[in-house]
């Protein structure tokens, strides 16, 4: 097949966050250095965020300052919630981020306190103020809501109008809560794609009901090249009940590999990564599923 598909790992951002135990500086750096060494070279290495809301990110400049001096190839970006957290990133060195919204007013506001109209006033102070920032949108809720349900695909393209206006490129279409199938994926992509056509589009798709590979690969099959996923699965929005873990980077590594797509992944090196990250974070996050499918490629 030989087709190439770029792994976006969120785990230092996404994977970390909820954990309850802070992990230090030194063990966030080594997981960073294995996930580099495997051959990901787009990584989502902390978030801009009040460390009062999100503290496992309290160390997000000193993270973001050593991994931009030592490994100049690597994509680095960072999630930015405001004005004030692109103010860092630009600070610090970060050139591209990721800037959240959520398609459903209500989770938007649980999330990041804010309405539809002030998300979006936000954004344009920010590219205003820094025009060299090159800006994700992290859609949220894009395929299903805790709050609000599903909307049709014509909404999630209505909502993006707004955002394509002020110049933004990407957009990342998240299924915050893990409740889209593969058909639903495919027709918002199809949908999306119909819109807006020069857009770069990137998934991030949880794993609830064992539905993240379905749902990733549907993606891929509708053109999309650009997947979200963190090392062993961890994560999930801390603002969205019912929101399970995300995509393991190393399942969806060893199932593209295997399929003939070109990822640049060492599986091997991947998968020691995250045996690496299990003995490090020890408070249980880790599911069955993920250690089981991890034993099974062992053998």
């Amino acid at each position: 097949m030989n087709k190439q598909i770029d792994i976006y790992e969120v785990g230092p951002r996404d994977g970390f966050q909820n954990l309850r135990t802070y992990i230090p500086l030194e063990e966030k750096l080594k997981i960073i250095d294995d996930l580099v060494a495997s051959g990901i070279k787009h990584i989502q290495i902390t978030s801009f965020v009040s460390p009062k809301a999100i503290p496992q990110m309290k160390d997000a400049a000193e993270v973001a300052r050593i991994c931009l001096e030592k490994y100049k190839n690597v994509d680095f970006f960072a999630l930015v919630p405001n004005l004030r957290g692109a103010q860092t990133a630009w600070e610090v060195g970060i050139r591209k981020i990721s800037y959240v919204v959520s398609l459903s007013a209500s989770h938007n506001k649980a999330n990041i306190n804010r309405t539809h109209e002030e998300s979006c006033e936000e954004l344009r102070k920010i590219m205003e103020r820094y025009p060299e920032l090159y800006v994700c949108i992290d859609l949220a809720t894009a395929f299903g809501c805790p709050f609000e349900g599903k909307v049709p695909a014509e909404a999630v393209a209505a909502f993006m109008k707004d955002y394509v206006a002020l110049g933004v490129h990407e957009f990342n279409l998240c299924d915050t809560i893990g409740v889209a199938n593969p058909r639903q994926v495919r027709e918002v992509i199809h949908v999306v794609r119909a819109a807006y056509p020069d857009l770069t589009l990137q998934v991030h798709i949880h794993d609830t009901r064992n539905m993240g590979m379905v749902n990733t690969l549907a993606a891929i099959e509708a053109g999309v090249d650009r997947i979200q996923s963190t090392l062993g699965g961890l994560g999930g929005c801390p603002f969205a009940p019912g929101a399970s873990g995300n995509l393991a980077t190393e399942d969806i590594v060893y199932m593209l590999n295997d399929m003939g797509y070109d990822t640049g992944i060492n599986f091997d090196e991947l998968l020691a990564a995250s045996r690496r990250e299990k003995e490090t974070i020890t408070d249980g996050v880790f599911s069955g599923h993920h250690m089981n499918i991890q034993n099974k490629m062992a053998e």
